[in-house]
């Protein structure tokens, strides 16, 4: 019924998040959508974003997969649905109330393919040492991206987990204030041996970038 009404008006409903504030389930056109007070977490404009970077990566070649930021999701659907990709997952998402509403109302739940780390992703990346050849970093809070996922310390923990090899792909959010760290981290990656590109106004919102291992 919701799904019905949806294609007349949305259909939502509030969920109290400890690290994310007020979120929203909202049945829109048909589709179910995860949303902040001011963003898309998964399942809209995220979802179609990501999708955007990962058509840039040979997923032929991708044995394994790092996400930072699980969301509701919707990159793992992607990954499954639109690529058929059926390696294993693991994704890192500190927020609780996030991960039981990717169970709940998206059906993405761990198992023999896909791995859920409840956990902070720069602490999970400073004490990790397994490597992976994609590590998609989308860690936002509304539209922020907070400033210690912007410093090099924390990139260069990224690079350690990431094979020689491998992808990455930066979902940067849309904070223009923050667009000269941006910039500082694609000039970091190219002088680690990195074919860099990064990608303003994607979906007419995110700056994305994609780092290759030459």
């Amino acid at each position: 019924m919701k799904r019905l009404l949806s294609y007349i008006y949305p259909v939502t409903k509030t969920i109290e998040s400890k690290y994310s504030g007020k979120l929203e389930i909202t049945w829109y056109n048909g589709k179910k959508h995860l949303n902040s007070a001011n963003a898309n977490y998964s399942y809209g404009s995220l979802q179609r974003i990501l999708k955007f970077g990962l058509k840039k990566i040979d997923l032929s070649k991708v044995n394994s997969v790092l996400i930072l930021g699980l969301g509701g999701g919707s990159v793992i659907e992607t990954l499954r649905q639109d690529f058929n990709y059926s390696e294993l997952i693991e994704a890192v998402e500190l927020d609780p109330v996030i991960i039981d509403i990717a169970k709940t109302e998206f059906g993405i739940e761990q198992n023999e393919t896909l791995k859920i780390h409840c956990a902070d992703a720069y602490e999970f990346v400073k004490d990790h040492s397994k490597t992976f050849d994609l590590i998609i970093v989308d860690l936002y809070i509304d539209l922020d991206v907070p400033n210690k996922f912007l410093d090099f310390e924390f990139w260069d923990h990224i690079l350690a987990l990431k094979n020689s090899s491998g992808s990455i792909i930066f979902n940067a959010a849309v904070k223009i204030s923050k667009a000269d760290k941006i910039i500082s981290i694609s000039n970091y990656l190219k002088t680690k041996v990195f074919k860099v590109e990064l990608y303003d106004n994607v979906n007419k919102t995110n700056t994305l970038i994609i780092a290759k291992g030459l």
